[in-house]
């Protein structure tokens, strides 16, 4: 039998910030692609997206759309990963799902490539790509965790616009304009669209992501602490998180403080495992003012690192800035990393 060298692909979500990213992944990587399908909701079906100089027209998703497809990449929210993600499945098809639907599932892998590729081996045709905010923190706090142990983690997040949805950032500009032309901010959507209550986005800080738990904490939160937990395989780490949103419109930054096993270590021991690190780059050096910015860190794929401090108080503690594309590595990229690593590890 002759080995596969080109496969057939879909995008669902096509139409979607994170979709267009994947299909723009997808041609800039030279993606080994046989056909490439594009899957929307009713809503979106018809339109038509250039691919390669092609225009292909995008499809509304059903359960026969996934008919000799070779990898699904999902990304149009919980409700549709649910639904068709099985389906996919069913008929032969690896899917590598975006949402949260299937993260926590006991035998279905959450993977970060440089964190924990050997788990994408062990798929049941599930593999979930993690929260964008926890792709960027467990890609940096590996290598220390493997060079010195880590004990804890409390990370206070600043997340772009973009995080939820083109919707969004729409309602970021109509803020913003009618904020400096003196009109009234209509908020509609934040900071989650399907609750009773709305707060403009456009020059505040919305200290909630998601909606709460009984236990006080957002599903945006809860989302971080455990698949932290799980992506690491270490369940008995401790970890908090408190996930803000700001007026700006790509890449989550973090202000991340952990504890880690190894006592008597320095700043610079810290930066000689992230200097090696796989998908991450250093920029750190306070004399002259050099840092990611979520500005600099837009459309890049590499996790982002800097203000690396030793606590003044703890001795085994330092605090780290952790900047990332959301919708690049925190999304489409990660996605796509795990597509390669299928068909390079011959995992399908």
């Amino acid at each position: 039998m002759t080995e596969k060298t080109t496969f057939n692909i879909a995008v669902v979500g096509a139409t979607g910030a994170v979709g267009q990213k994947i299909i723009d992944l997808l041609d800039a990587k030279d993606f080994p692609i046989n056909d490439l399908k594009l899957l929307s909701s009713e809503r979106s079906a018809g339109k038509k997206i250039n691919f390669q100089n092609k225009e292909l027209t995008v499809e509304a998703a059903t359960p026969e759309s996934f008919t000799d497809v070779d990898i699904a990449l999902f990304s149009a929210g919980g409700s549709v990963s649910k639904k068709l993600a099985p389906e996919a499945v069913k008929r032969g098809a690896v899917v590598v799902d975006n949402t949260s639907a299937f993260r926590m599932t006991e035998d279905v892998p959450l993977v970060v490539p440089e964190v924990n590729n050997e788990d994408i081996a062990k798929h049941n045709g599930i593999i979930a790509n993690p929260n964008c905010s926890t792709i960027q923190m467990v890609a940096a706090l590996k290598p220390i965790k493997d060079a010195f142990g880590l004990d804890r983690v409390i990370v206070s997040t600043y997340q772009a616009v973009s995080g939820a949805g083109n919707e969004a950032n729409k309602e970021l500009e109509e803020q913003s304009k009618a904020r400096l032309n003196g009109e009234e901010m209509k908020a509609e959507l934040l900071p989650v669209k399907g609750e009773e209550k709305h707060y403009p986005i456009a020059f505040n800080a919305l200290p909630q992501i998601d909606v709460f738990e009984d236990n006080g904490y957002t599903f945006e939160e809860m989302k971080m602490i455990n698949e932290t937990k799980k992506i690491m395989h270490a369940p008995e780490l401790n970890v908090a998180a408190t996930c803000v949103r700001l007026p700006f419109f790509t890449s989550h930054a973090e202000s991340v403080y952990i504890e880690v096993g190894k006592e008597g270590l320095e700043v610079a021991d810290l930066w000689k495992v992230l200097e090696g690190a796989d998908g991450v780059v250093l920029e750190d050096d306070p004399a002259s003012q050099t840092y990611p910015t979520p500005l600099s860190a837009a459309d890049k794929e590499q996790v982002f690192v800097g203000r690396v401090r030793k606590d003044l108080d703890q001795k085994n503690g330092f605090h780290l800035w952790v900047v990332s594309d959301n919708l690049l590595k925190g999304a489409a990229w990660n996605s796509i990393q795990i597509a390669q690593s299928l068909i390079q590890n011959k995992w399908l």
